[in-house]
């Protein structure tokens, strides 16, 4: 049985890359975005290449809607390997003049749905004794941006986020763990292939290696 990497949040930039560089190593590949026909661009993309690649329409911000896409992909593929969470609302707005009618929404994306990722995934992973759950995140939430309040604040939740997780999913034999990337990441470039790569190498590492966050700086 082939091995599945479900991302969840693709775009044309990380989330390809990421998804390509799995697909080259012999995974199914399951794109999950909220605009359908970007995401069936972008199967379509890998399909040509010769990758297994499929399309899941989901929306981020929706925990069910998630929690959902991770049940539907283990059922359909009898296995699920690998879960990557790319999904992020890049939303300018400082302390002072977000509102909250766009803060909340923002967060429902950038750890919210890392949050239900995160409990529907590890739960058939912890009953599988493997897997890896895989998160994108991001130099601001190590040192925030003023002006992008809530991504700096997603992203420092997503870190903790899996920093908190991984001692415990470790003790279930789950690797997981983030990429903070501090750099700026444009579609088909080779920063996104960078990050890509670094993505697999924190897949890669032998159990006795795992780390909780790798970065990437360009």
């Amino acid at each position: 049985m082939m091995k599945t990497f479900l991302s969840i949040g693709a775009g044309p930039g990380i989330g390809y890359a990421t998804a390509e560089r799995f697909a080259r190593e012999g995974f199914v590949v399951i794109l999950a975005a909220r605009n359908a026909s970007k995401l069936g661009e972008l199967a379509a993309r890998l399909a040509s290449k010769g990758f297994l690649a499929h399309a899941k329409v989901v929306d981020a911000a929706d925990a069910n809607a998630v929690a959902a896409l991770i049940q539907e992909t283990e059922t359909e593929f009898g296995t699920l390997d690998v879960v990557h969470y790319n999904a992020a609302h890049l939303h300018p707005g400082s302390v002072l003049d977000q509102q909250i009618a766009t803060f909340n929404p923002d967060l429902a994306v950038n750890i919210g749905g890392a949050l239900a990722a995160s409990q529907a995934a590890l739960k058939t992973m912890f009953a599988r004794g493997r897997g890896a759950l895989l998160f994108t995140g991001g130099g601001w939430g190590v040192h925030p941006n003023p002006e992008y309040i809530s991504i700096s604040i997603g992203k420092a939740g997503v870190r903790a986020l899996a920093l908190g997780l991984f001692p415990y999913a470790r003790a279930h034999g789950v690797h997981v763990g983030s990429v903070t990337v501090a750099a700026l990441i444009e579609p088909d470039s080779a920063e996104a292939t960078g990050v890509a790569d670094t993505f697999w190498a924190l897949y890669q590492q032998p159990e006795a290696e795992w780390v909780a966050e790798m970065t990437f700086s360009g």
